[in-house]
């Protein structure tokens, strides 16, 4: 009875690297999502195909696309990893008070806060985090999560939402489109192909409007990921408004260029979300003051740099 379930039950490497190519349509974009190299996401997709064996996946020019079979797949392994997620994050928080559950942002928890982590730790050694990844409002009861960080605005209900940046963003893509499609005034963008996201549906408006462009909006390609619309400006495709703070190491290797150098504060703000229930948690606590400091710190020095 045992051998035969094991035949069933399939490698959660294998299924978290399904679900992400799934979601994200891309090799790429699913191992800088699972921070995994394309060749291991390949190899993870190819091992699950032959212990099915199905195809998941044809492989096209322009990318890959799930079957008629992967996509019904899809829909219940999707499920499956998230309650999975969950109810380890509910038996982990049984486990002491030392443990900080935190939800991030993909895009902004690879590139910004992964990289100040271990000045959290070093001030809290005693304190572990878990992390997931979260993108939108959730119910944090029965999530197993102590704390989030949030893209939008302040209004979470049952929680206390602390503002931590603003973003600036600015219109990005590929040198080679911007070569072939030249922009001599702002207005000329106005018939490119311009990138939508979901979580900043007025991006465009807002950017065109501080330059006194009426009527102007995006209407192009949308995008629910941050990855996947930073790959398809690599790729050539369009324009995109984003954060220039989250690619500064495509701004500076010169993969990516503004399309027109001119900023905006973006309608959107980043905020640490914590349920009323768990205020005095104090792993929560301490982090919520560490990553204060580390925002007001990094805004300071944006600001600065933004004078000279």
């Amino acid at each position: 009875m045992i051998t035969h379930q094991r035949r069933f039950l399939k490698s959660t490497s294998a299924l978290a690297a399904f679900d992400s190519v799934a979601k994200l349509g891309s090799f790429s974009a699913a191992a800088s999502e699972l921070a995994l190299t394309q060749g291991a996401i390949s190899r993870q997709i190819g091992l699950l195909e032959d212990q099915l064996g199905v195809k998941l996946f044809e492989r096209t020019n322009r990318g890959v696309e799930l079957t008629a079979i992967g996509r019904n797949y899809a829909k219940g392994i999707g499920d499956a990893l998230a309650t999975i997620r969950t109810l380890s994050l509910e038996a982990m928080a049984t486990r002491d008070d030392t443990h900080l559950r935190l939800a991030i942002l993909p895009t902004f928890g690879t590139r910004w806060l992964m990289p100040r982590i271990p000045d959290f730790l070093q001030r809290n050694p005693a304190v572990i985090i878990d992390f997931a990844t979260r993108i939108g409002q959730f119910e944090f009861e029965g999530s197993g999560l102590d704390a989030a960080i949030h893209i939008g605005e302040p209004n979470w209900p049952g929680t206390d939402c602390q503002f931590l940046m603003q973003e600036m963003v600015a219109p990005v893509c590929s040198p080679a489109f911007l070569e072939q499609n030249p922009v001599k005034r702002p207005e000329d963008l106005l018939v490119k192909p311009l990138f939508d996201m979901a979580s900043r549906p007025r991006a465009w408006q807002q950017w065109f409007a501080s330059l006194d462009i009426a009527d102007g909006r995006g209407g192009g390609m949308r995008f629910e990921q941050f990855s996947n619309v930073v790959q398809a400006c690599l790729a050539g495709l369009g324009i995109a408004l984003v954060p220039t703070f989250l690619i500064e190491p495509e701004l500076a290797s010169g993969q990516l260029v503004r399309a027109w150098k001119h900023e905006v504060k973006s309608a959107s703000a980043y905020y640490l979300v914590r349920p009323l229930s768990k205020m005095a948690y104090a792993p929560a606590s301490a982090f919520s003051a560490w990553i204060l400091e580390q925002a007001r710190e990094f805004s300071a020095a944006r600001n600065e740099a933004q004078k000279i």
